[in-house]
């Protein structure tokens, strides 16, 4: 578990570091609909940020559906996110990861339809 809070609080520390970087540094190097998807990764990166802090820390989870959620969370972020951020950063074309953007999407969303179903079970097993 301390390993997934400490994984967090890095992509945590970099959400901002590459905000603060998209912010002012690539204000003038990219157009504004550039910035605005550069800015899209960042906004994923917290949103998930703090949910795997929910996560990590929530007594009602196991430490495998925390591992498990927390993994999704965790590569899901690296290919939505940094594929966003290779984008723009780097020489690497959309053209040539196109699909790697909406694969981490999808196991963003995976991540919370398991989390669904952690939360539905816990909630048939208590009305029983």
């Amino acid at each position: 578990m301390f390993k997934n809070l400490i994984i967090t609080c890095v992509l945590g520390m970099l959400a901002i570091i590459l905000g603060a970087f998209g912010a002012h540094a690539l204000k003038e190097i990219l157009t504004a609909a550039e910035l605005s998807s550069f800015e899209t990764g960042v906004r994923y990166q917290m949103y998930h940020v703090i949910v795997l802090l929910f996560v990590n820390i929530y007594d009602g989870f196991s430490i495998s559906q925390k591992n498990k959620i927390s993994s999704l969370f965790f590569l899901g972020t690296v290919l939505f996110s940094g594929s966003i951020y290779a984008i723009h950063l780097t020489a690497i074309t959309a053209k040539s990861i196109w699909f790697v953007t909406p694969l981490g999407g999808l196991t963003l969303i995976i991540g919370w339809i398991l989390m669904i179903i952690i939360f539905l079970k816990k909630s048939l097993n208590n009305s029983k």
